[in-house]
């Protein structure tokens, strides 16, 4: 007898994917940070903070912060310009995204997303935190990758292929059907011209009475 046991949603739900880095200057802009829980039957607590830098030289700076309740810009570079665009509606969260509505150079640099989460078990707490890094660059119009490139060649080689295929299999059929349309045309020739013939036959054979 096998039982079935229901799997939490949240497992195979959540997968940690990389931001993209390249924003364009004027446009919307998600930067993503995705944290997920080992044991998903685990409630947790969760809060992130964000910081951000703009070279190498300088230390990050706190410029976002978001729990459930309470979500605050933390840098005036940043005011009225950064929105949440994570998980919503739960202290247990997994998508700490944000975007930014309108990109400047100003937002070039690099990002950190630092994530606290507390799991709550029957006789314990215990505390976890999870650290990412995303570099961004701003352009000032948008850059196509080699991949999408490479995806628009093949499927415009795809189409001109069946297109050709789609005609050879035209012409195939054109040719068969008509073969075949003289192969019945001769045959019922040769039936009229045997009936004819055994026609004629008998009319000969008749004597006329006098």
């Amino acid at each position: 007898m096998f039982l079935f046991h229901p799997v939490p949603s949240c497992w195979g739900g959540c997968v940690e994917v990389d931001s993209e880095t390249e924003a364009v200057l004027g446009r919307e802009f998600k930067i993503r940070c995705i944290s997920c829980k080992k044991r998903g039957e685990t409630k947790a607590v969760t809060f992130v903070e964000w910081f951000f830098r703009q070279s190498k030289d300088e230390p990050f700076k706190i410029i976002y912060f978001y729990q459930k309740s309470n979500r605050d810009i933390k840098d005036s570079r940043f005011e009225d310009l950064v929105k949440w665009n994570g998980s919503s509606n739960t202290e247990d969260l997994q998508d700490m995204s944000i975007v930014i509505t309108n990109v400047t150079y100003e937002h070039q640099g690099e990002y950190m997303c630092r994530v606290n989460r507390t799991l709550e078990f029957e006789t314990h707490y215990y505390n976890t935190n999870d650290t990412k890094f995303v570099t961004i660059t701003v352009v000032a119009k948008a850059n196509r990758d080699v991949a999408s490139i490479v995806s628009e060649i093949m499927m415009y080689v795809l189409i001109v292929v069946l297109t050709i295929w789609l005609v050879a299999e035209m012409i195939y059929c054109y040719k068969k059907i008509a073969a075949a349309g003289e192969e019945a045309a001769l045959e019922n020739a040769s039936d009229y011209l045997a009936i004819t013939a055994e026609t004629k036959d008998n009319c000969l054979g008749v004597q006329p009475q006098e």
